[in-house]
C-alpha cells in the first residue's frame, strides 16, 4: 500500500481575514477609529466601559455574533482604505 503525500490546507487568496488574528484586527480597528468611535459602531461594554484589547477579545471569543461585526467592521475599513477615504 502505498501512502500518499500530506495535503497542503487549502490556501484563500481572496480571503482578506485568512491569516489575521482576532488581535490583529481588534488593535487595528482601534488604531484607526479609537475606542469611543468603535464604542459607537458596535455598543458593546468591552468597546464602551474600560474598553482594552485583552477584555474585547475574551468577549469576542464567547460571543459569534459580536465577532462577526468586528469582522465585517474591519473590511469595510479595509475597502475605505483602498479606495483612500477618511474615516467616517
Amino acid at each position: 500500500m502505498t501512502s500518499l503525500p500530506p495535503t497542503a490546507p487549502p490556501t484563500q487568496p481572496r480571503n482578506p481575514l485568512h491569516g489575521l488574528t482576532l488581535e490583529a484586527i481588534v488593535t487595528a480597528l482601534v488604531a484607526h477609529y479609537g475606542w469611543e468611535d468603535l464604542g459607537r459602531r458596535i455598543p458593546v461594554r468591552c468597546f464602551t466601559s474600560e474598553p482594552s484589547v485583552s477584555s474585547s477579545l475574551k468577549f469576542l471569543r464567547k460571543t459569534p455574533w459580536a465577532r462577526e461585526k468586528v469582522e465585517g467592521l474591519y473590511l469595510f475599513m479595509l475597502r475605505d482604505q483602498r479606495r483612500g477615504l477618511p474615516s467616517r
